[in-house]
């Protein structure tokens, strides 16, 4: 069992995708209403060294010598990547011992106004930075960031960054995520102000995003496909000059590659004696909580799993009867 390193897990994003965890969990710049991995616990803009990248890239080299080359090796988890003052190193000696492997950067992109942190990361192949509002309002409901960032700077940093990256390489690619929130970016003033701010960062792609299951926030819905249709649509330039589409996660056990029943079975078992939250399986399994995450949405989706609201966030029980 590793404790850096996940997965692989499937992404419609970025395919099979090992994962490793640069921060501890949910030590972040932002605390984001619609975040799955749960309330921001450490709230901060102050990097260091959370993770030791000797370890870490220990631990990728031993599972790289057993196990067959993922499509993309990810530098995310449950927190903010680029907080780890150690990325930079982590990257260019990953690139130096595997550079046929690519590595994504996922980045909430609110440190990319530092010049440190951007030439750290120009050595990746692939950064997917997010921007969900480009409004100072909607930028506060949605994504309630550590009091010390401005949202200016982080569009003028995505934007710098993106040029940078770009004359390394131009095949190298910026995909920026906007995560859709009904009633709150979804507004003309803020689709125009995201159209705006769209413009001068020039993503190669925008990708929508929206809840699958329960957030922070447990009032949150997952808002209709029509609305994100309806910004797609807005938000597309019409002449090519870079793609919007949204994303779906996956829902069918044979769509993915890495899905073992036996780990299906582990947490049917731990929660079929009481509803649990991701932690709590994390707890009794010893699986990552993305991996986790993995087998709940498709036991949601066929229907022997379901999700309530319980004190301490959201739990998963069993369905009685379910198929």
């Amino acid at each position: 069992m590793y404790r850096y390193i996940y997965g692989p897990v499937p992404s419609r994003r970025l395919g099979i995708s090992l994962g490793i965890d640069m921060v501890p969990h949910k030590t972040c710049t932002l605390d984001c209403v619609y975040c799955e991995c749960g309330g921001t616990t450490d709230l901060t803009v102050e990097r260091t060294e959370y993770y030791p990248i000797r370890e870490i890239l220990g631990e990728l080299r031993d599972y790289l010598s057993k196990n067959p080359a993922p499509e993309y090796v990810s530098l995310s988890g449950s927190g903010e990547p680029t907080l780890n003052s150690g990325i930079g190193e982590l990257i260019t000696i990953f690139k130096n011992e595997y550079p046929g492997i690519p590595l994504a950067v996922l980045t909430n992109g609110t440190l990319l106004y530092r010049k440190d942190v951007r030439g750290e990361i120009l050595a990746s192949d692939l950064v997917l930075p997010s921007l969900d509002s480009a409004c100072a309002g909607g930028f506060g409901s949605i994504d309630k960031p550590d009091a010390k960032l401005d949202l200016n700077a982080i569009i003028a940093g995505i934007t710098l960054f993106r040029d940078e990256f770009k004359a390394t390489s131009p095949a190298k690619q910026v995909w920026l995520e906007i995560f859709i929130v009904e009633g709150i970016n979804t507004t003309p003033e803020e689709i125009s102000a995201l159209k705006g701010a769209i413009a001068k960062i020039r993503p190669d792609r925008v990708q929508l995003n929206s809840l699958d299951r329960p957030g922070t926030e447990t009032r949150l819905k997952a808002p209709p496909m029509s609305l994100m249709e309806r910004v797609r649509d807005e938000l597309d330039p019409g002449d090519g000059t870079w793609i919007v589409e949204i994303v779906m996660k996956y829902k069918n056990r044979t769509e993915i590659a890495s899905y073992r029943k036996e780990n299906e079975l582990s947490i049917v078992e731990a929660i079929s004696r009481r509803p649990l939250t991701t932690s709590d399986i994390h707890e009794v399994t010893g699986m990552h909580i993305h991996e986790i995450e993995k087998y709940l949405d498709v036991l949601v989706h066929d229907k022997k799993v379901k999700h309530v609201i319980g004190d301490r966030g959201v739990f998963y029980q069993i369905i009685p009867g379910g198929k």
